[in-house]
């Protein structure tokens, strides 16, 4: 069984793992109601996508 005979260095273990993190979302701006929302996604504020009514958002009592 192949085992290393040096330990992997912190620098060269971080160099390998450079493209490893998380990255922030990509958000769009919704037509209708001007919310922060997912890409290709329906609106959870109103219940739009592409300019149409696709699903029924209750009100919020506020």
């Amino acid at each position: 069984m192949a085992v290393p005979a040096r330990r992997t260095g912190k620098t060269r273990k971080n160099t390998r793992r450079q493209h490893i993190s998380l990255e922030a979302a990509n958000l769009s701006v919704c037509n209708n109601c001007g919310a922060k929302i997912k890409p290709h996604r329906v609106c959870p504020e109103c219940g739009y996508y592409k300019g149409r009514k696709v699903k029924e958002v209750p009100v919020s009592a506020e």
